[in-house]
């Protein structure tokens, strides 16, 4: 819906109603993933596109029908072998597509996520497609510290703006399924309420300083976890592609400058993690005076602790206070006994994950408390758009 948020603003600003078409789910061959969109408003005016053209038509169709219904409906398509002529994806692919129609002002979920959409900041828009026809196009915009809208199922509020908002974290896409009472079941259940979680947010980043052979290890969990990994050293034999085709990005420059021209750009934030691997003090310490002064998720920094008390001293040296070294997760790691490189990428991948999730690091064998843990209040009381 990204692609179309500057039209769809538009007509919820004019108090034009309209429908959107949203893909909900691919399997096989099919043109668009998961979240595009199509939209039509009461005047027959269309924006964007589920299909790239195979089903347009079709799809056109329904969002004129839940313009007059008032009703949200989810229909599948897919490429028909008996008749070629048949509305279907001539790719052989199926596509799920959820229709729903949006009245401005009826809606506070919607309205939320609209103006959140338009506006670029993060959102996830979770929407029930599938359950109980009281909860058919229920809608909650959700982020990082509040959500919006409401569900006429109490239950599975909770557990779904804690999932959306996990999701939203990690900048993900797809689909949820709640029983009744809020816990997770199967999608084919009697019982169950399907929901497609919608993240408008960039990918985590993760910034590995140091082209090693942990560095390697460290980008493929990192990518596994979701992250867009950067991996950045000085040296030019080092820091290649070919020796890191994981990550998505090789940057050859000083880790303090290349931070520096990231922070100025507005591409670092509260979910950024650093991954330090140098244990160069003429790299790590211009880096590290920098970073632990900044707004960034996490900061760790590879070495023994020798380093890392020579380390603490020098960037004392700096300026920095006791609170700002505080930040600095060093050395690097959970005590997991790792040895080989992607033992220890585990180990960093696993505080990273501690760090950002609120968890104790502990055996879940050695305590009988919760599995999952919310640094946020489990019961949060909706709050309108300002």
């Amino acid at each position: 819906m990204q692609d179309i948020a500057e039209q769809l603003a538009a007509w919820h600003a004019a108090g034009r109603p309209f429908a959107v078409a949203t893909v909900v789910a691919v399997s096989g061959s099919a043109p668009r993933d998961p979240g595009a969109a199509l939209a039509v408003d009461a005047d027959g005016e269309a924006v964007g596109s589920v299909s790239g053209g195979c089903v347009e038509g079709a799809v056109y169709e329904l969002c004129q029908e839940a313009l007059e219904s008032g009703e949200p409906v989810l229909h599948r398509f897919g490429y028909s072998d008996e008749d070629a002529f048949a509305v279907g994806l001539t790719c052989g692919g199926i596509i799920d597509v959820f229709v729903q129609p949006v009245r401005p002002g009826a809606d506070d979920g919607m309205d939320a996520g609209v103006a959140y959409i338009h506006s670029g900041t993060p959102v996830a828009l979770v929407r029930c497609i599938s359950g109980p026809a009281q909860l058919l196009g229920a809608t909650l915009a959700v982020t990082g510290d509040a959500h919006h809208g409401t569900l006429d199922a109490p239950a599975l509020e909770g557990p779904a703006v804690r999932q959306a908002r996990a999701m939203l974290d990690a900048g993900r896409t797809g689909q949820l399924t709640f029983a009744l009472d809020g816990r997770p079941c199967d999608p084919n259940s009697d019982e169950a309420a399907v929901f497609f979680v919608e993240s408008y947010a960039p990918a985590p980043r993760m910034i590995v300083f140091g082209a090693i052979d942990f560095a390697g290890a460290v980008a493929r969990v990192g990518k596994f976890l979701g992250y867009h990994v950067t991996v950045c050293d000085a040296r030019p034999v080092f820091a290649t592609e070919r020796r890191f085709p994981e990550a998505d990005r090789v940057v050859v420059d000083w880790p303090h400058r290349y931070l520096d021209a990231e922070a100025a750009a507005g591409r670092i934030d509260a979910r950024t993690a650093l991954c330090v691997l140098t244990h160069d003090a003429k790299f790590d310490i211009p880096l590290l005076e920098r970073a632990l002064r900044m707004p960034l998720g996490f900061v760790g920094a590879m070495g023994s602790r020798r380093t890392h008390l020579e380390r603490l001293d020098r960037l004392r040296g700096t300026g920095l206070t006791e609170v700002e070294l505080t930040r600095l997760r060093s050395p690097i790691g959970l005590d997991l006994g790792a040895r080989t490189p992607e033992e220890t990428a585990v180990a960093v991948a696993a505080e990273i994950v501690a760090h950002r999730r609120g968890g104790g690091c502990l055996p879940l064998s050695a305590h009988d408390g919760p599995i999952h843990h919310d640094l946020r209040s489990k019961a949060e009381e909706p709050r309108r758009i300002a």
